[in-house]
């Protein structure tokens, strides 16, 4: 399982998140700590954060209904109180000072902002060094979709969940999911093994409430 594997690693608390939220790689990025409320266990996607030829710049997310607010589920905003105190106690320790509301959530160690690249390459070395699926960070944003698909969430709910311009886009990326045969099974059973196998997750359809519960889809 994905996320056991890597607790104690320096990108679990961004995978843990990314795997519950289906969040993008540059919206992960740019979060920051106003963007997240623990207590109400939700994020906020207000920007992104994209790599150019002349370097880092945060915009406005890919679609006019990237910005939205995400639940998080328990193991999700335990892993943050964890990684916030983390970050505090960093922050201190290079004299830095404490973290107010637009310090990045997930940044380098003096506080700027990662290239969405070099965290694509981070994974790719917990990959090869945790003998992890070798896929793309991309595929957490796909694992997640498809937990929520085999949930029987529907389709308006997961567009809106992953910024999707409409759930027209969401049909065409994720449709073969939705597509049942006559014995009432999802078609697409090796795609269910692929999520398992990046998650962690049960092949069997559960209440979307699970993934928000410990002991669900997405806790560890």
């Amino acid at each position: 399982m994905v996320i056991d594997k890597l607790a104690g690693h320096r990108l679990y608390e961004i995978v843990v998140v990314d795997l519950a939220t289906g969040l993008r790689r540059g919206e992960l990025l740019a979060l920051r700590l106003s963007d997240v409320d623990l207590d109400a266990a939700t994020v906020r996607v207000e920007r992104s954060l994209e790599e150019t030829k002349d370097g880092l710049r945060f915009k406005a997310p890919k679609t006019k209904h990237g910005k939205r607010t995400v639940a998080l589920p328990p193991n999700a905003v335990a892993g943050l109180r964890e990684h916030r105190r983390r970050l505090l106690e960093t922050r201190m320790a290079l004299g830095l000072g404490k973290p107010d509301g637009d310090t990045l959530l997930f940044a380098e160690p003096d506080g700027t902002p990662t290239a969405p690249n070099r965290l694509t390459r981070r994974w790719q070395d917990a990959c090869v060094s945790l003998d992890l699926p070798r896929v793309s960070f991309h595929a957490l944003r796909h694992t997640c979709a498809s937990a929520l698909i085999a949930a029987g969430l529907d389709v308006v709910l997961i567009s809106r969940r992953l910024g999707h311009a409409g759930p027209t886009v969401t049909l065409n990326v994720y449709g073969h999911l939705f597509t049942l045969d006559d014995s009432g099974h999802r078609g697409d059973d090796d795609g269910a093994k692929h999520t398992a196998e990046v998650s962690g997750a049960p092949m069997v359809p559960v209440p979307i409430r699970c993934l928000f519960q410990k002991g669900g889809l997405l806790s560890t």
